[in-house]
């Protein structure tokens, strides 16, 4: 069984409270683009076998997709074994759920193999408990998502927009990006709804140019390539560029294909990770 395990777009990312536990409490606007992993799983006699094409990628119980499998096969008391190669195309430490698309792949893979009544709520219920990406991940798509990101609620599809994602030549860890965040200096917040809104109307420039990540403070601070890359792409065209996640990859929306390649040409020498995609 092959399947593909799609990345994802912040297109807002806004952060309202914190959790007693430490977890902040986010209202997040999620994308699906057309950048993904392939997952190749064949059942075997016993134990979980992962192997990967990146280098860099933890194969043992490390992995996203181990622990999903791992808590599945607990869960709903499996016997058997199973491989699992991962062709690994989004970019690591990026902001964009690499790991975690791998584990709900994972997850809905087991499913098809294993269980089938299992239900996506049932999935997503265990997914939050490998990561807080992971309940979008199953469902995919366009949605807002809430509480620490599990609370989902799917809006009006977002397809086909074009957009030039760049991931610079180094990595950010999310959970150093969320220590240091401090909801205090927060001075404004995304208009979550006004968002949503243009979403709805098909208003790619009016989304471009009002789309908000509040993490960006903390990631550009460390990390001014990123700024700079933002204002590469709104000079050479784009409508609006901005970091998604915890960073460090930026994207941006393009009018047309056409105006994305060019500004893709005059980046891919500098940066291996540069995508033109769509959302889907």
């Amino acid at each position: 069984m092959k399947l593909k395990a799609y990345g994802k777009i912040n297109i807002s990312l806004d952060v309202i409270g914190k959790r007693e536990d430490g977890y902040h409490l986010l209202r997040m606007i999620m994308q699906t683009v057309d950048i993904y992993d392939e997952l190749t799983f064949e059942p075997c006699e016993e134990g979980i076998h992962i192997t990967c094409d990146k280098e860099g990628v933890p194969t043992d119980k490390r992995n996203l997709v181990y622990k999903a499998i791992e808590l599945f096969k607990n869960t709903y008391e499996i016997q058997g074994g199973i491989k699992v190669h991962i062709n690994k195309n989004i970019p690591m430490e990026a902001g964009m759920a690499g790991g975690s698309t791998d584990a709900a792949t994972a997850l809905k893979a087991m499913r098809d193999l294993y269980k089938p009544e299992v239900s996506n709520q049932e999935l997503m219920d265990l997914g939050v408990k490998i990561g807080a990406d992971v309940p979008y991940c199953i469902l995919g798509g366009t949605a807002l998502c809430e509480g620490i990101g599990e609370v989902i609620t799917p809006l009006k599809p977002f397809k086909n927009k074009v957009l030039l994602v760049v991931k610079p030549n180094f990595g950010v860890s999310t959970v150093s990006v969320y220590k240091a965040f401090n909801i205090k200096e927060v001075k404004d917040h995304p208009d979550t709804e006004g968002l949503i809104t243009a979403m709805e109307k098909e208003d790619v420039s009016y989304v471009a140019e009002n789309m908000m990540n509040l993490l960006e403070e903390v990631t550009i601070k460390k990390n001014e390539e990123i700024q700079e890359i933002k204002a590469f792409m709104v000079e050479e065209g784009s409508l609006g560029a901005m970091m998604t996640g915890s960073g460090p990859t930026v994207f941006g929306f393009f009018e047309s294909k056409d105006k994305a390649e060019k500004c893709y040409e005059k980046l891919k020498g500098k940066y291996k990770e540069a995508f033109v995609t769509t959302t889907i």
